[in-house]
């Protein structure tokens, strides 16, 4: 599994140039409505077993939760079951939030 910082993955995201990776926000309901970086897909961790079928096998899956941990555990799990080029946002959408959109509301 990859790693990559919100700051990586904010210049990423801003590159037009470079394919541009699904974000999967695997953090429950409440939390992706109480903030959550533009474009995301939101599949809460519970559901991502039975909804794995949904993602796509040949596109970077960048997996994001609140602080790291959740999206980790997702995205081991997806590698496990085959998805190749995985990554985690380290520090998740609260590093986000402190690294990158200070205006993102914080919880």
């Amino acid at each position: 599994m990859q790693h990559m910082t919100a700051p990586e993955l904010a210049a990423r995201l801003a590159d037009q140039s470079a394919e541009q990776p699904l974000l999967l926000d695997v953090r429950e309901n409440w939390e992706f409505e109480t903030c959550h970086i533009a474009g995301s897909t939101q599949i809460p961790m519970h559901l991502v077993p039975i909804r794995a079928g949904e993602l796509p096998d040949d596109r970077e899956i960048v997996c994001i939760c609140h602080h790291g941990a959740r999206s980790m555990q997702v995205a081991s799990f997806l590698e496990r079951n085959g998805f190749e080029n995985v990554t985690n946002l380290t520090g998740g959408i609260h590093a986000w939030a402190v690294q990158v959109d200070p205006s993102m509301p914080k919880y």
